[in-house]
């Protein structure tokens, strides 16, 4: 959706990757990594332009992953109500000849959330394939969200105006 909003034109293609992390690897370095892994998945023909990009949630050096299940999305909800995390998208860009990687972070505080806005946010939108279970974008991002500092698109996945930019610098 960003990439089109941006009109870049794009192919969707999916393949599977093991999400390997070396130990000790610092929250910033762990999207451009599994940015990396895709990208380098994906069999492309030597003119083709690979973007790949990775989302993560961090609180206090911890990442926050994707909820298994509802109460464990509740579970991270309520760790992240009233407080300031960081969603750092890593992204890997390449050609035949160049390949760029650069993450980029947002910071983001909630207010603080009820166990009832919760509760009615995880049942209507079910949050389990999002990274901290939410989306922005969504009802506990409109209601939810007391600031952000940083690239409003880059919590939706991708910061688009770096991409464009980087994507110029490939030409």
């Amino acid at each position: 959706m960003l990439l089109e909003w941006a009109e870049i034109p794009f192919e969707v293609r999916v393949e599977e990757t093991a999400e390997e992390i070396p130990e000790n690897t610092r929250p910033e370095d762990v999207p451009v990594i599994i940015a990396r892994q895709k990208a380098h998945a994906i069999k492309k023909l030597p003119q083709e332009i690979v973007l790949a990009a990775d989302t993560i949630v961090v609180l206090n050096e911890e990442i926050i992953g994707k909820p298994s299940d509802a109460v464990h999305a509740k579970e991270i909800l309520k760790k992240l109500s009233g407080n300031l995390h960081r969603v750092i998208t890593g992204v890997v860009i390449m050609n035949g000849k160049k390949e760029i990687s650069f993450s980029d972070v947002t910071e983001v505080m909630f207010h603080e959330l009820t166990d009832e806005q919760i509760n009615f946010y995880i049942d209507k939108y079910k949050p389990y394939d999002k990274a901290g279970a939410y989306a922005i974008q969504e009802w506990i991002g409109v209601t939810g969200i007391k600031k952000i500092n940083g690239d409003f698109y880059n919590v939706m996945g991708l910061p688009v105006s770096r991409v464009v930019k980087t994507l110029r610098e490939l030409e």
